[in-house]
């Protein structure tokens, strides 16, 4: 057995649980989905802050003759258009019919994807439908490490290392976002829990209010009546 096939042995059962949780909670997102002539698609992902993401898209153009998706043709292109938690926009630029998007996140939350097609200036498109095979990459899932081993001449112990320093590293920004989303729920709570307190109040009050105006309304008609 080669030294670095022991390392690897060495580093697979701790790495396996990180790996595992990695998968789980930041898996590669790989769809297609169909969008008619003016329809517009729009995908949530949930982000930590300062996290790349890396959208990768192709598109297949319904053609009658054959009853299959072929390729698109180069002049039909994907407008992309990304929005951060704020409804901010981050990203929005005309790609072509097949492309490559890239974002960091610099606000936690759910960030919003759209794609549309420029299908107005095609008139093969027209009353024809496209299909969109879309792969959405998230944290260290965007990283390239075959090229990275090669620019910094790794051997693979190190390249599996450096996998688990940025695995460990994008761990580290759920955990934050995990307790930034049960900051937002506590004080979504409590605002609640005040809310329906006051209410509560405001309720008692109107009701001894109305009780004490029921009782001298009473009062004030059997004195009339001379009934007491």
């Amino acid at each position: 057995m080669r030294p670095s096939e022991r390392g690897y042995k060495m580093l697979s059962f701790p790495a396996a649980g990180v790996i595992l949780l990695l998968a789980w909670i930041y898996p590669s997102d790989s769809l297609y989905f169909h969008i008619g002539e003016t329809e517009k698609k729009c995908f949530i992902e949930e982000i930590p802050d300062e996290t790349m993401v890396i959208g990768k898209y192709r598109t297949q153009l319904w053609d009658k003759q054959t009853g299959s998706f072929l390729p698109a043709t180069p002049g039909l292109g994907m407008h992309v258009e990304i929005k951060d938690p704020d409804t901010k926009i981050i990203l929005s630029r005309q790609y072509g019919s097949d492309g490559r998007f890239t974002f960091t996140s610099h606000t936690p939350g759910e960030h919003q994807i759209c794609l549309h097609s420029n299908s107005t200036k095609m008139a093969l498109f027209a009353g024809g439908k496209l299909r969109v095979h879309l792969d959405i990459q998230v944290g260290e899932h965007t990283n390239n490490y075959p090229e990275i081993a090669a620019k910094d001449k790794l051997t693979e112990l190190q390249l599996r290392v450096r996998q688990l320093l940025d695995q460990v590293e994008q761990i580290q920004k759920e955990q934050n976002y995990q307790r930034y989303r049960e900051e937002r729920f506590r004080m979504t709570s409590e605002s609640t829990n005040q809310r329906v307190l006051w209410w509560s109040i405001a309720q008692t009050v109107i009701l001894i209010v109305t009780g004490i105006w029921q009782m001298k309304h009473l009062k004030s008609f059997f004195e009339a009546k001379k009934l007491v």
